[in-house]
């Protein structure tokens, strides 16, 4: 099927579910956004270049090109390039530019994926080296979609400026026109904490080396508020340092229905 992006064009979309469940899963971590906007501190000056159908410019090795076989009423078709359905495609691609950028990171240049941002104090730095990189590569950009030497920029979801990072509107506007709940169970169903006090709970522990806190749904952890003890904390016995952990879960959930419980059963519920 075919879908429609962005500015316009169209996308080949393709169903590798089965095969995506026999491959091997490559773990190269995609870099926490959070990170990469820590080391905006003092830029003034701010570009974004944007790949051609990033994954496309890479081949797929001759074997496994039989592997990416799709049917249509004009016949079988085969990717020679590698496909953003496939599994494994966001971290290979990702490692790819950390190795062809691996010289301006946290210097000059952020890459997430195919897009790739370039901060700089003055207006003259750093763009002729990635161009010229991307060239030795053989990466090539989309020129359309290219936007140089701002003074405020949209990137990942945030409005990035010599003033700091902060959440563009775009992504908000639906919470922000939102309106305003009158009632406790309004407010309950535009934060969604029906859903949360069903299919959430927190668990915490206490020991000599820290207290322990995580939010957990559906056997998965969502949220953590794990801290180390400061030194002085260290000496105290364990049953307070069990209620300095469902002090802080306490007063974190002020506003909601909670219950507490232990090993032995239900302590306080409220």
């Amino acid at each position: 099927m075919f879908v429609k992006k962005k500015y316009g064009s169209i996308s080949l979309c393709i169903d590798c579910r089965e095969l995506n469940k026999v491959t091997v899963k490559n773990r190269y971590q995609l870099p926490r956004i959070d990170d990469l906007f820590d080391q905006l501190q003092g830029a003034t000056v701010f570009s974004n270049i944007d790949l051609r159908s990033g994954y496309h410019q890479l081949r797929i090795r001759d074997s496994d090109i039989p592997k990416i076989v799709f049917p249509s009423r004009y016949g079988h078709y085969e990717f020679i390039v590698m496909s953003f359905d496939l599994t494994n495609a966001p971290a290979i691609f990702m490692d790819l530019m950390n190795r062809v950028f691996k010289d301006f990171l946290d210097t000059f240049v952020i890459v997430f994926i195919d897009d790739i941002f370039v901060y700089s104090k003055i207006k003259a730095e750093h763009l002729d080296q990635v161009f010229e990189t991307l060239r030795a590569n053989k990466l090539y950009a989309k020129f359309s979609k290219c936007e140089f030497w701002l003074k405020k920029m949209s990137f990942l979801g945030h409005i990035v400026s010599s003033e700091g990072v902060s959440v563009d509107p775009a992504k908000i506007k639906v919470v922000t026109s939102w309106p305003r709940p009158s009632t406790i169970s309004k407010v309950r169903s535009f934060l969604g904490k029906e859903l949360h006090l069903f299919g959430a709970k927190s668990m915490s522990d206490a020991s000599k080396n820290g207290l322990s806190c995580v939010l957990m749904q559906h056997g998965k952890m969502i949220a953590y508020a794990s801290r180390q003890l400061k030194s002085h904390k260290e000496n105290y016995p364990t049953h307070d340092l069990e209620l300095t952990i469902v002090r802080r879960l306490v007063e974190a959930e002020q506003d909601e229905k909670y219950f507490i419980s232990s090993d032995d059963g239900l302590m306080f519920k409220r």
